[in-house]
């Protein structure tokens, strides 16, 4: 049963939590029936498939490789980068499988054993939580409150990417009634809202707009049709997955966890800066404060190059490249991600500029909308790269029985 994909799913989780929300009123956890719930829906999404095994095994592999490293690091006191860099790989490598893995079994046969839903925000967190180890954030790492965390259900499909501290300073607070109240009209209103996106706008958007656009600017490419379609994709592609971040928020509201946000007015951002403070934002904070920055810290650490202006566009290249070879190993993914990287250097170019040449541009309603219609569109360029409609035009221009785009 895919998560937050039917009105029945709904109906089941809805009669699900009504326990927890009682409890919450009354000033309870109730952890063991937050656990049994856990369980329950995990059955629910997985079993039947041999994802199920896929899924406790990667979580036995990944609950060996953090304690270990726990002990390593907290219970010995060392910190060898040889090991820690074991350690990241380790974690991340059934991922990199499950990435890999279309390379060499492409067509529409299964994919990896190991591909089963949630795996990328699953490494995400115990990435972060061993880079944090290491640093010295992370003393200890109970085991119930790190499995729990690792399979928390509202999130494990689509985020958003929780932090371990964060979580588990959340859960071992007590509860407070007035609190929660706030909590549980909160997500009631993002889980409606989210239908209004996902159900409703993202489902008008698909049926009405994208399919048959992305189809025609298939068959006959022009400026028309490719531009609707990108603009249609782009469009979809925020009210599809802000729904269902607005699920995952909502849910975990109800059971009394105030989850960090995904989406923030994405597309009223001024920059492409601005753009990836408020678009996948937890993503975007991951990729920033554990790839980026610690990329450039290395750099001036190691003392590679004393130019900020090279390590910062070395960071923005390997951050944003990563992120696109995340999506998939295909030639769209990296482009998207290469050219974001170009967009976040040539801002910062343009800063320079500006600077350099003591440009002042005046601050007002109607340079703020010059900003936002700029960024607007050159993010969406983006989202047609992504879309993956560019590789359907040229495909089916090389051969006209290539198969059509469904979205």
């Amino acid at each position: 049963m895919q998560p937050y994909s039917t009105p029945f799913y709904f109906l089941i989780l809805g009669l699900a939590l009504i326990p927890i929300v009682i409890a919450q009123l009354l000033g309870k956890k109730l952890m063991w029936y937050q656990v049994l719930l856990t369980i329950a829906f995990l059955w629910l999404t997985f079993s039947g498939t041999v994802t199920i095994w896929a899924l406790i095994g990667f979580g036995v592999f990944q609950t060996i490789i953090v304690k270990f490293y726990e002990w390593y690091r907290v219970k010995q006191s060392k910190n060898q980068t040889f090991v820690f860099y074991l350690i990241i790989l380790l974690s991340i490598l059934p991922l990199v499988i499950v990435k890999v893995h279309p390379l060499f079994n492409p067509g529409p046969g299964p994919g990896s054993i190991l591909g089963f839903l949630g795996i990328s925000y699953i490494s995400f967190k115990t990435v972060a939580m061993i880079i944090e180890i290491r640093d010295g954030l992370i003393k200890a790492v109970p085991l119930k409150e790190f499995l729990y965390f690792l399979y928390f259900y509202p999130t494990i499909s689509s985020g958003p990417i929780d932090r371990f501290r964060r979580f588990v300073k959340e859960l071992k607070a007590p509860v407070v009634t007035e609190k929660y109240l706030d909590l549980l009209n909160k997500g009631i209103f993002r889980i409606f809202q989210g239908f209004l996106y996902k159900f409703i706008i993202g489902y008008l958007i698909d049926q009405y707009w994208l399919h048959g656009i992305a189809i025609s600017a298939t068959l006959h490419p022009s400026f028309l049709n490719v531009s609707s379609s990108m603009y249609a994709y782009g469009l979809y592609l925020f009210f599809d997955f802000a729904g269902y971040s607005l699920f995952a928020i909502g849910v975990s509201n109800l059971m009394g966890y105030d989850l960090p946000h995904n989406f923030n007015k994405p597309f009223l951002a001024k920059n492409i800066h601005d753009f990836w403070q408020r678009w996948h934002m937890t993503l975007s904070f991951w990729f920033r404060d554990f790839v980026f920055m610690r990329l450039v810290k290395t750099f001036m650490v190691k003392k590679w190059s004393k130019n900020m202006v090279t390590i910062s566009n070395i960071g923005y290249l390997a951050n944003m490249l990563l992120m696109g070879f995340w999506h998939g190993l295909t030639w769209y993914y990296i482009l998207y991600g290469f050219y974001h990287a170009m967009l976040m250097i040539g801002y910062d170019a343009w800063k320079r500029l500006k600077k350099r040449k003591n440009w002042k541009i005046p601050d007002n309603k109607w340079t703020s909308a010059v900003s936002i219609f700029i960024t607007f569109n050159l993010v969406f360029i983006s989202f047609l790269i992504f879309s993956g409609i560019p590789n359907h035009i040229i495909m089916h221009c090389l051969d006209p029985h290539y198969p059509l785009p469904n979205f």
